[in-house]
């Protein structure tokens, strides 16, 4: 099954500017499965969006689909096949 990503583009020198990759992952695909195989092939970017406990970092909200994950199950959060998974840094200021 397949799954895409994408990449906001203060995060896309980590993936080599690619706005979005597709992801094959099996059909029990969860969050985790997803985050596991974009950081196989970008280790920095992984860094980037999830902590060393592989959890989400606080300050980077991951859709999959229209639902924020946290929302959700977190990273157990199951992904179907065609699924769209975003990810968006949080943006700070005032």
């Amino acid at each position: 099954m397949s799954v895409t990503v994408f990449i906001p583009g203060a995060l896309r020198g980590e993936a080599e500017g690619a706005a979005s990759l597709d992801v094959a992952v099996d059909a029990a695909a969860t969050l985790t499965t997803v985050l596991d195989a974009v950081g196989l092939r970008y280790p920095r970017l992984d860094r980037r969006i999830r902590d060393e406990h592989g959890q989400v970092r606080r300050h980077v909200n991951v859709f999959v689909g229209e639902d924020e994950c946290r929302r959700l199950s977190g990273v157990a959060t199951a992904v179907p096949d065609g699924a769209e998974v975003r990810v968006l840094p949080s943006i700070a200021g005032g």
